[in-house]
């Protein structure tokens, strides 16, 4: 779990409702289920109008994206390259065929394949892009959804507080709960843009976050890759790579410090 994004929304929750309280408010003025469904509800029912079933069926990857835990491994990744490149340098790239066949990475895994197999750079580099393409359209598609729906959020919100409105204003008899019916059909609002700005542009920002994360360790492994078919020296890989190690994670005590 990102420790990071569940600080985020319980620092957001907490400045929202303890302003609120600071300024006089009361718990039940912000509880109304009336309007927690109108808004809710619609953003949810326009996201599935929005999208194919295809897509919403990815709502929990995108979640797991967004919320889980994933260190940056950049440097541990260019340094098992820079170890391929000295292999490499002393049998030829098929003495990389076992390793390759058995890796866990599936990007490094097809890449290492690829070259061990004789493919030509040019064919190389063309299908790892392909490989970087789809992940990118993959992230993009997690994040759109949630986009849609810190869009849609607000307009419901404001759906709900007309429709209160329209309430308060066919039952002028009692002057005296006037504010308060107010008060409550705006709590529509509320919900509609805090529920945007907190939890569905965050989790979209955050998912493009990881998505530029990711391709960056890819096009790392992609120049490494094609630099072990090149059959270039350990030293020239590890200066290619070095660029795409991250400062925190050159800095991290690990066995690859000394990367950069």
């Amino acid at each position: 779990m990102d420790i990071t994004s569940i600080i985020g929304l319980l620092a957001g929750l907490a400045a929202l409702v303890g302003g609120f309280f600071w300024e006089g408010g009361n718990l039940s003025g912000l509880l109304q289920p009336n309007a927690a469904v109108i808004v809710f509800g619609g953003t949810f029912a326009a996201v599935l109008i929005s999208f194919p079933a295809s897509k919403l069926r990815s709502i929990p990857s995108a979640l797991r994206i967004a919320f889980g835990r994933q260190p940056d491994t950049s440097s541990v990744k260019a340094e098992e390259l820079v170890s391929m490149a000295a292999i490499t340098r002393r049998g030829g790239v098929l003495a990389l065929e076992e390793q390759a066949e058995e890796h866990p990475d599936p990007f490094t895994r097809e890449g290492l394949l690829l070259i061990v197999d004789g493919t030509d750079p040019d064919q190389v580099r063309q299908i790892l892009e392909l490989d970087m393409d789809a992940k990118e359209l993959k992230y993009e598609s997690y994040a759109k959804i949630f986009e849609a729906a810190g869009g849609y959020a607000p307009t419901m919100g404001i759906i709900g507080t007309v429709m209160g409105l329209i309430h308060v204003l066919s039952n002028l008899s009692d002057p005296s709960n006037l504010g308060s019916s107010i008060a409550v059909a705006f709590t529509a609002t509320l919900y509609g843009v805090a529920s945007a700005n907190l939890i569905f542009l965050p989790i979209a920002s955050k998912i493009k976050s990881r998505s530029q994360t990711e391709l960056n360790s890819m096009e790392m492994l992609l120049v490494g890759i094609l630099a072990l078919q090149n059959g270039d020296h350990p030293q020239l890989v590890r200066k290619k790579l070095s660029s795409f190690v991250t400062e925190s994670a050159a800095d991290k005590d690990s066995p690859t410090r000394g990367l950069l």
